[in-house]
This record gives structure tokens, C-alpha cells and sequence, in this order.
């Protein structure tokens, strides 16, 4: 089923209403913890903690990312998204790390963890988890940023569900190693959603050719037409997801060199129909403006002979 992107209100509304939910629960669930001395829904609320901070961060990035662009930042506020689920995605696998650390630690040394009020505290956690993590599930599809808020809420629904299925393992059978064995699976479950987004997020930061683009089909899509002798000073990278930009040089035939605006419009709509890239500042030009041949000529740098290199030759 199609489902329509959420408006900037919409999902701005969204991350309000989860804020206020989170916070509520974090309260109930610190003080429950504090009444039946409980340390594990004590930790789950802190847990519960840094995920309200990654909720406070999405917003912030989302507010900043609505802002035009000027003066200072021709790019926007873009990368704020960006930045924002980078250190979502961190916080994440440290979280899972100390994590998995508790539960060895717990498996060498059990610890007591107290039954049906463990179990009905942490039920109504992850309730309120998941209905968070609900109301960002359709932003998540269509921003990084918020993608990475959402899986930081479900992992903390996936958490709070561990200790209610801990909680009734213990009570049935006393065994006091569930515990630790069922973090060791949510830490799993933690790893597989938060490694995606802190990998993509580097890759943006990182300037990483976009993911489903090849440099290489590029430059063969655009040497392909007729006219072109070879194409060099290629990027490719994206401001955020849904922002890709190219620049390149693109080096014609000297008896093409009146068609500039036609080979132009040419090599726009292709490189725009076959890779779904907009954004391009493309340089055409009849002779290297280099003082050698190596910038106008990317096969130098293989070792591959090239065309090129006997015109070069020439021209000196």
C-alpha cells in the first residue's frame, strides 16, 4: 500500500507528541524501578533517557534542516539531519556494547530481578516504546535523521519486551540467566538496525559516491555520446539521501565545440534518466587546461593507454 510523505508540519508534530510520551514514561519508569528496587527498570529508564536526547536531536535537525540557505551555508542546513543520525547510529552501538557487556557480566554473576512488577512496568514501557517508535515509522521512510530516532525507540520497545518475556521466564522457572541471555539477543537486534544508518550517515559525511550509483556506468553513459572524448574531475556525492549532486569536466571534439549547448542538453537528460541525479555543474571544453595531460585523462593514473595520450603528445 502507497503511503504519502508526511508534510515538515506533520512529522514536526509527530516527534513533539513522541517527546512528550517518552518523557512521561521515563518518569514512571525510573520512580517504579526506585519503589520495588528494581536496578534493571531503573537502567531500562536510562536507557529510555538516550532516547529522549535522540528525540530532541532529530527535532533540533529537523527545525535546522527547513531553514533556507545563505551567505555562509549555500548548502543549507542539510546536513544537520545527517549529523544528527551519525550520532544516533554511535550512540546505538556504544549502547549496544555496554549492553552486551552487562549481560556477560550477569551470565558470570546472576542477579536477582523481581517478577510480576518487573513484568507490568516493563509491558507498559514497551507500550509506550512502540507507539513512539509508530509515530515515526512513516517519516523514518523518507529521512535519515528520523529513520535513526525511530530505530532508537524501537530498539527501546524490543528492550522493554526482553525484560516482560524475562520477567515470566523467571517466574516460571526461576531460572535467573534469562535475563542476561535475552539482552545478548536484544543487543543483536540493536546492532542490525543501528549499523545501517551509522554507515550510510559516515558515507554522506564521508562525501561517498551515493549508494546505487557507479562512477565508472557514469562515465561510460556520458563517453557513450557522441561527441565526447572522454570525461575527468568526476564527484559524485550527496548533500543528504534525497540530495545528489555531480560536477565533471567533459572534454569534446574540436568540431563539436560550436554544439557546447546541444551536447550540454544531451549529457543533463541522460545522466538525469539513467542515475536520477539533478544537480549537475558539468564543464565542457575542446582542449586540457591542465599543464599536463594527467587531470584530463583518468587513465594515466591505471596505467591504461588512452586516445588521449597521442593528442597530448601533440600538442606539445
Amino acid at each position: 500500500m502507497h503511503t504519502h510523505p508526511l508534510s515538515y508540519q506533520g512529522l514536526k508534530k509527530r516527534l513533539y507528541i513522541g517527546l512528550t510520551i517518552n518523557a512521561v514514561f521515563i518518569v514512571v519508569e525510573f520512580v517504579a524501578g526506585y519503589l520495588v528496587n528494581s536496578v534493571g527498570l531503573m537502567s531500562d529508564a536510562g536507557h529510555n533517557l538516550i532516547d529522549q536526547g535522540s528525540l530532541f536531536l532529530a527535532l533540533y535537525a529537523h527545525v535546522l534542516a527547513a531553514r533556507p540557505a545563505n551567505e555562509n551555508r549555500t548548502f543549507g542546513y542539510h546536513r544537520a539531519g545527517i549529523i544528527a543520525a551519525f550520532a544516533n547510529g554511535l550512540v546505538l552501538l556504544v549502547t549496544a556494547v555496554f549492553l552486551g557487556y552487562l549481560g556477560i557480566s550477569r551470565i558470570l554473576t546472576p542477579v536477582e530481578v523481581p517478577g510480576g512488577w518487573v513484568i507490568g512496568i516493563a509491558l507498559v514501557s514497551f507500550v509506550a516504546n512502540l507507539s513512539v517508535a509508530l509515530l515515526l515509522q512513516r517519516g523514518a521512510e523518507q529521512d535519515l535523521n528520523i529513520r535513526g530516532a525511530f530505530w532508537h525507540m524501537l530498539a527501546d520497545a524490543w528492550v522493554s519486551l526482553g525484560v516482560v518475556a524475562c520477567g515470566v521466564g523467571i517466574l516460571l522457572t526461576d531460572w535467573m540467566i534469562l535475563d542476561p541471555l535475552i539482552s545478548l539477543v536484544i543487543v543483536v537486534v540493536i546492532v542490525r538496525g543501528a549499523w545501517p544508518i551509522f554507515r550510510e550517515s559516515l558515507d554522506v559525511l564521508l562525501e561517498s559516491t551515493p549508494p546505487g550509483i557507479k562512477t565508472a556506468h557514469v562515465v561510460e553513459a556520458i563517453e557513450q555520446i557522441h561527441g565526447v572524448k572522454n570525461v575527468h574531475d568526476l564527484h559524485i556525492w550527496a548533500v543528504e539521501p534525497r540530495l545528489v549532486m555531480l560536477i565533471c569536466h567533459v572534454m569534446v571534439e574540436e568540431e563539436n565545440g560550436h554544439l557546447k549547448d546541444e551536447l550540454l542538453t544531451t549529457i543533463r537528460s541522460k545522466v538525469e534518466s539513467e542515475f536520477g541525479i539533478r544537480h549537475l555543474t558539468i564543464q565542457l571544453e575542446t582542449q586540457c587546461a591542465q599543464p599536463d595531460g594527467t587531470h584530463c585523462d583518468l587513465n594515466q593514473l591505471t596505467g591504461v593507454p588512452s586516445p588521449l595520450d597521442s593528442t597530448i603528445s601533440h600538442s606539445h
